[in-house]
């Protein structure tokens, strides 16, 4: 059972959310608002939340200003993204200024529920074709993206390089659990040492630096 608010202001979203959440986690409190005011009213008087859901558009937010607004007030509380918008940069800023993920509202009502499941349990979630898309658009533009030098990837074990590749491709941790045949607990245990290892503070750091790495070579020595 969990408590989420829902911060959009549009009532036929705030409604499809709404059943997602009471479908995918039954019993939960859902409490819903319409512009950025009474979000910050909200988690004044909430200080419990679980989950906060935040429309980028909405009134009073004026862009990414909102979601930094929400953070100063309510560190935390993990606030998730839920936006039309998906332009690449606009994407990965949020999660620069302490989103814990990003969805957006074309994705499948299973893909909503299984990004909500794993920001609840803790993981940063980016939707996979953004992450392929942010990788491809550095090479395009010649930009260097930021890397990892050889010695920290070195450093991993070969169960950690293969969960790294696997984190690449935009798989949970269940995804990896499964391909690797693990149990979820000992992934989250090797996320954990990789983002150490490499000196990072989060999945999203990890996949964005990781895009380039010809993980072959690493896993032959």
């Amino acid at each position: 059972m969990y408590k989420i608010l829902i911060a959009d202001d549009h009532p036929l979203f705030r409604e499809a959310i709404h059943n997602v959440i009471s479908d995918g986690f039954p019993g939960s409190e859902v409490m819903e608002t319409e512009d950025l005011d009474s979000a910050l009213a909200l988690t004044r008087e909430h200080d419990d939340l679980d989950l906060i859901l935040l429309d980028l558009n909405m009134p009073g937010m004026h862009g990414l200003n909102g979601l930094i607004n929400l953070r100063n007030e309510a560190p935390t509380i993990p606030v998730v993204i839920v936006s039309a918008e998906q332009d690449k940069q606009v994407v990965l800023q949020a999660i620069t200024y302490g989103a814990v993920g990003f969805i957006t509202k074309s994705s499948p009502r299973k893909q909503m529920t299984d990004a909500i499941e794993q920001i609840l349990n803790g993981n940063v979630y980016l939707p996979s074709d953004i992450i392929r898309s942010q990788k491809s658009t550095t090479r395009r533009s010649g930009n260097e993206a930021p890397h990892f030098p050889p010695e920290l990837l070195q450093a991993l074990t070969r169960k950690q390089l293969l969960v790294l590749e696997r984190m690449t491709k935009g798989d949970s941790n269940k995804q990896i659990a499964y391909s690797l045949t693990i149990a979820e607990t000992t992934v989250k245990a090797h996320v954990s040492a990789i983002l150490r290892k490499l000196n990072v503070h989060n999945r999203v750091q990890a996949i964005l630096s990781a895009g380039d790495i010809d993980f072959a070579a690493y896993l032959r020595r």
